[in-house]
């Protein structure tokens, strides 16, 4: 049986950024162990919790950021099907937007580093092919198409 996940891709709006594409970034957080790979806040299903509860108490525990921080994008679902160590691990996203763009990011130990990233320079931390596929598709999901 394979492990599942879940979590948000998270993002900002700049004030003053024209056009809109350029005034997305998308949050990334830097594990502090393994091959210190980039990722957006996500974390194992806890026995009996539900996948959205999952996804915004780890996005709290890794990121410091709530419920009351975040706008669930409606519309946008993606999951990720790959092998940690030869074993299946499933990652559910979801997208959400940081309500005010200024809110510091609190990082929990299992992360050495965060950044705010815009998508091209998101896909080069990502790395994945599969996070580089639900990132693009993330954004051309908030351009509308």
């Amino acid at each position: 049986m394979a492990v599942r996940a879940c979590g948000f891709i998270v993002f900002r709006r700049l004030a003053g950024c024209t056009p809109p594409p350029d005034a997305i970034e998308y949050l990334l957080l830097q594990t502090s162990y393994g091959e210190h790979h980039w990722t957006p806040p996500k974390g194992h299903v806890d026995p009996g919790e539900d996948d959205l509860t999952t996804a915004l108490r780890e996005t709290k525990e890794e990121a410091g950021l709530g419920a009351e921080q975040l706008q669930v994008v409606d519309g946008f679902e993606r999951e990720l099907r790959y092998e940690v160590r030869g074993k299946p691990k499933e990652v559910l996203y979801w997208l959400a937007e940081l309500s005010d763009p200024g809110t510091a990011v609190a990082l929990s130990h299992e992360h050495q580093d965060h950044r705010w990233a815009r998508l091209e320079e998101a896909c080069s931390l990502a790395r994945y092919p599969d996070l580089q596929d639900t990132l693009r598709a993330a954004h051309a999901h908030l351009e509308g198409r």
